[in-house]
């Protein structure tokens, strides 16, 4: 396949072999990483209506380095085994820099969601974790899959249901699969998970004085412009937490019936209204209809944000990207022969495998929660908020001044499931930047942050085979 037209899974290859010679490690230990350990096709029958249909399906389990293997599971007519194989790879690495331990895998059915009744696809997703059961593809501690494009905390629960069925009294059954609903062993704060930890990620990446100003921008997220491609779960909670807690303006916004653009800003809210309303975010009052829905990639901004599918920029539109700062909220949404050309206009792209990784951390937080058997807070939110209450009161009167019960409310609250989860996802994003920026900013040789970012990886999963003791 030439340089021209690379598959999915080779444009991956390619950043891999471009990261890895930045690395030292062993020609083997590389080829090792680098591999995916095993790829599941199926095909299997379901009765839809009066007629049998074959559904064609795949699980992929890129690396074995750590286990459970960890990856969504996506609903499409776009899925193949490449796709498969290439999402797959990026979850290993994306694990590895945000320091959650698992091994990569991904899974996918061919098939249009939509053109599908609710029955018909609970149908399917059983069978389908019929098949991965049967292959020993799918457990706590074996491979645990979570929602992607296409899915979401409902086939989650069915997944669960099934798994639960067949591995009657396995007293860890729940932690199977992640991104289920709250009320059956879910956790607070996934839906929004990977919308937040893009907000995060990008929020650190302006915290950098010096990199900010090679780019002509001041430091922090306020009065920074957002575009954002693809207004689905990601795409929305990126641009409502950036506009609610980063100040940042949202001026552009692309769907699939469209793109609108409104220089003094877009009030979300009342887009996500007009759309529940009329089917489309097209003749949004006040803002400007573009003529076709990829020219909201080529708005002027300060951070664009592609948070739909794989290859929407690429080398045709890549010269017209007027962005400074692009967030791959989606995975794979640059091309591989559109990199170049962004770097060369000093464009910063912050990699799908750092900043899409909310999804993951948060769904590694549930895992623990499923397996601890307890509500993250339960323990300690009463204890602390008593404390907190105590040193109140002592402030008060050793100061002889009451504190309003607002600001009292806000100083002695223990921590919900929620600001725990909040945290730790806060915690993760920051300190997994600084070691790919650390690793930029040290190589002389770098020249992106994406090849930091596969190199930090590397060096940590090259450091648990070491560990396994299969590469000395």
């Amino acid at each position: 396949m030439s340089n021209n037209h690379l598959s999915f899974f080779a444009s991956v290859e390619r950043n891999f072999d471009k990261a890895a010679a930045h690395t030292g490690l062993p020609k083997g230990l590389l080829e090792q990483i680098k591999v995916c350990n095993a790829v599941y096709q199926m095909r299997f029958p379901v009765k839809i209506g009066n007629e049998y249909q074959v559904i064609e399906a795949y699980r992929v389990q890129h690396s074995h380095h750590r286990l459970p293997t960890k990856g969504g599971i996506r609903y499409a007519t776009s899925v193949n085994q490449d796709e498969v194989m290439a999402l797959a790879a990026l979850m290993t690495y994306k694990c590895a820099i945000v320091d959650v331990p698992f091994g990569g895998a991904k899974g996918g059915v061919k098939i249009n969601p939509r053109a599908y009744t609710p029955f018909q696809l609970e149908k399917i997703t059983r069978r389908y974790t019929t098949e991965l059961i049967r292959k020993n593809f799918i457990g706590p501690g074996i491979d645990v899959p979570a929602p992607d494009y296409g899915t979401g905390s409902r086939e989650m629960a069915w997944i669960l249901d099934t798994y639960a069925t067949f591995k009657h009294g396995e007293i860890d059954a729940a932690g199977c699969v992640t991104g289920k609903p709250v009320q059956q062993n879910g956790i607070q704060g996934r839906t929004a998970a990977t919308g937040r930890g893009v907000f995060y990620g990008l929020r650190e990446v302006c915290s950098f004085k010096d990199d900010m100003k090679k780019i002509g921008l001041e430091a922090g997220m306020e009065g920074k412009t957002m575009v954002v491609q693809g207004l689905g779960n990601v795409g929305y909670h990126t641009a409502d937490i950036s506009i609610r807690e980063g100040g940042v303006k949202l001026i552009g916004v692309a769907e699939y019936e469209g793109a609108i653009y409104k220089k003094d800003g877009i009030d979300l809210e009342a887009l996500v209204k007009h759309r529940k309303e009329t089917g489309s975010i097209l003749d949004f009052p006040g803002a400007k209809n573009l003529k076709n829905r990829e020219d909201a990639l080529e708005l002027e901004c300060d951070i664009l944000v592609p948070a739909a599918l794989e290859n929407v920029i690429t080398k045709e539109n890549a010269k017209r990207i007027k962005a400074k700062i692009i967030g791959e909220a989606a995975n794979g949404p640059i091309a591989a022969e559109a990199e170049d050309t962004l770097l060369k206009k000093g464009i910063i792209i912050v990699p799908d495998m750092y900043i899409n990784a909310g999804g993951v951390t948060v769904s590694y937080f549930e895992w623990l929660k499923n397996l601890s058997h307890m509500r993250f807070g339960r323990m300690e939110k009463r204890f602390n908020s008593n404390t907190y209450e105590n040193l109140v009161g002592t402030v008060e009167r050793l100061t002889g001044k009451v504190i309003g019960p607002k600001e009292k409310s806000i100083l002695t609250k223990g921590a919900d499931e929620i600001d725990l989860v909040n945290s730790g996802l806060e915690e993760t994003m920051v300190e997994a930047y600084r070691q790919i920026r650390d690793v930029f900013v040290r190589s002389r040789k770098i020249e992106d942050l994406r090849t930091a970012a596969f190199v930090s990886a590397l060096r940590k999963i090259s450091s648990d085979y070491q560990n396994l003791g299969i590469f000395p």
